[in-house]
């Protein structure tokens, strides 16, 4: 479908930071979290199988008599990363059923999240975004069960989710096991070409056919492969998401950094300039953890490059993805370029 060009409204100028990249900081955002377990209810029935202990993609349980069916459970939502509103819609909803699939799941029934200010933006560009969410869940086969909205200065558009899974195989951030390659299923540098958008408002096609494409396919050629690690790569950037796959596999990834893929121009916006807070901040959580080599300042900041909608970072070999790096027994730091 051809996408709407909405040319005399600008979303993105109504946002303070773009897609993944308004993220509340890892390190700000574990500190906040970090005690706030819960038990499971008494007499429940229900194991929580995957839950805020690892932080990973989404929460699984077991249904009480249905041992055999794990319900996946999870939401997702951003301010605008691109001016088109029906591209943001779709990129918001890729990027909301991305975390059932980074789980080895199938998504059932989403409701949509939206946050409109209503006095500042017209509600046909609202529909728009509404529309282009509904396009990509209908592509999922994922049904659309209404939703919530609110009154708000800043627009914001996204979905929660509900999947299901097989609980014996299951994608978990926490099975990682030396020896292991690691596969990148997307390129990086999303980003930072989102940046330049926001800044210049020229369009990068490359980039939103890469926002929108489903990692389904990834994910179920992971599962076929017999994967039982993987993660997917959004807004704390590659290395992020590869420290916390990572520490919580009590492993050390170990990164050939020639072989990760970039998407074009992407490292021509670096060298520009339009690198995001959110980025910055990515790279300065995991420098304690990483150890850089002779990496150059632009790879550190295009790995560490907040993503929106990125593709699985799976423990096994994905056919059609490059291998970029392997898993070894734990050493001094949780991540080693190379």
């Amino acid at each position: 479908m051809t996408p709407t060009r909405q040319a005399a409204v600008r979303l993105t100028q109504f946002a303070h930071g773009g897609g993944c990249a308004c993220k509340i900081p890892p390190g700000e955002l574990e500190e906040v979290v970090s005690g706030l377990t819960a038990p499971s209810p008494a007499g429940a029935g229900s194991p929580l199988l995957v839950g805020l202990a690892t932080g990973d993609d989404a929460a699984v349980v077991t249904l009480p008599g249905q041992e055999n069916t794990a319900v996946v459970s999870t939401a997702d939502f951003f301010t605008p990363v691109v001016d088109d509103p029906y591209d943001w819609g779709r990129i918001a909803a890729a990027n909301a059923l991305s975390d059932v699939y980074a789980m080895g799941g199938r998504p059932l029934l989403a409701v949509n999240l939206l946050a409109w200010p209503r006095d500042r933006l017209p509600f046909d560009l609202a529909r728009e975004v509404l529309r282009g969410g509904l396009d990509v869940a209908t592509e999922a086969g994922c049904h659309i069960g209404g939703g919530h909205s609110v009154d708000d200065p800043e627009p914001k558009y996204g979905m929660a989710v509900t999947g299901v899974a097989d609980p014996a195989r299951l994608l978990r951030n926490d099975a990682g096991r030396p020896g292991l390659p690691l596969s990148l299923t997307k390129p990086l540098g999303l980003g930072v070409l989102n940046n330049r958008h926001k800044a210049t408002g020229e369009r990068f096609e490359q980039a939103v056919a890469t926002m929108v494409a489903l990692n389904r396919d990834a994910s179920a050629a992971a599962l076929a492969a017999g994967a039982s690690c993987a993660t997917d790569v959004t807004g704390f950037g590659f290395l992020g998401h590869l420290h916390k796959l990572a520490r919580a596999s009590g492993v050390t990834a170990v990164v050939d950094t020639a072989a990760v893929p970039y998407l074009d121009g992407a490292r021509e916006a670096v060298r520009a300039g339009y690198v995001s807070g959110g980025t910055r901040r990515n790279l300065e959580w995991v420098a304690p953890f990483t150890d850089f080599g002779d990496t150059d300042a632009d790879t550190r900041l295009l790995l560490a490059d907040a993503q929106t909608s990125g593709g699985l970072l799976v423990a096994g070999e994905v056919p059609g993805a490059p291998v970029v790096g392997e898993l070894v027994p734990r050493a001094a730091h949780s991540i080693v370029l190379r």
